[in-house]
């Protein structure tokens, strides 16, 4: 897949998994949020929460779930941290980091509160 074809289906897979929250009650704060440390594909609000979400997408979606990294999970909490930190209050509000996945069908699935 060239380099385009890939930054199109990750946009598309992006957006199917922002809809899919939408559906669910969760209000989209900001796409593909940048911080000093990375960037959040989707950071949602639900209720008094935020939820920061990493989308992967691959043939299966085995391997898309198998190519979130511990580095960039670590990258991604550090940058929801600083996406809370310019929120008023926002350090005092509920967090968590999910992941979607999609696979070469569209379909989707997610793992919430996610660790490594």
């Amino acid at each position: 897949m060239s380099g385009r074809t890939s930054y199109l289906a990750g946009l598309a897979a992006e957006e199917s998994v922002a809809r899919e929250y939408e559906r669910g009650g969760y209000g989209i704060v900001a796409r593909r949020w940048r911080g000093s440390g990375g960037e959040v594909d989707l950071v949602l609000r639900h209720g008094d929460d935020f939820v920061f979400v990493e989308v992967k997408k691959a043939r299966d979606l085995a391997r898309a779930a198998a190519r979130l990294t511990q580095a960039q999970l670590g990258r991604i909490c550090q940058t929801a941290t600083e996406f809370l930190g310019q929120v008023p209050d926002g350090m005092r509000m509920g967090m968590r980091v999910d992941l979607a996945m999609v696979d070469a069908t569209g379909r989707t699935a997610r793992f919430e509160n996610i660790t490594l």
